[in-house]
């Protein structure tokens, strides 16, 4: 049985990655998928490198990396209640970049799989 410290380092640790709290909003690539054939102007920013962009991405995402997501908030010139939906290569980079934006106040979800999974389900990729 964990420790009453034990389990406060570990909540401690959670917090610092933005793991601890209320779940992370996220979304599978076959609901995104249905939800850009059903709606113009969605919001989807991909957190990859520029390299890994270029190689493919969802057609209509924004490539801003996420090492400099902080910096290029800006860029999202969309109101903080907008859905501004995160996707990296399998869903770390934007889980992080998920919680980065949250703390910013956006609506921000990540996308469960990331391109891998959105590759796999044989959906359009642009290059």
């Amino acid at each position: 049985m964990a420790s009453p410290r034990n389990t406060s380092i570990l909540f401690a640790i959670l917090s610092a990655c933005g793991l601890a709290g209320e779940p992370m909003p996220s979304v599978s690539v076959e609901d995104l998928n249905a939800k850009m054939a059903a709606e113009k102007g969605i919001v989807l920013l991909d957190v990859r490198t520029p390299q890994e962009f270029a190689s493919g991405h969802v057609p209509g995402a924004q490539s801003i990396p996420l090492s400099s997501l902080s910096t290029r908030i800006d860029e999202l010139s969309v109101d903080q209640a907008t859905p501004v939906y995160l996707i990296c290569q399998s869903g770390g980079r934007s889980a992080r970049a998920t919680n980065i934006l949250r703390k910013k106040g956006y609506t921000a979800i990540n996308v469960s799989g990331g391109t891998s999974a959105w590759n796999a389900s044989g959906f359009p990729i642009d290059r």
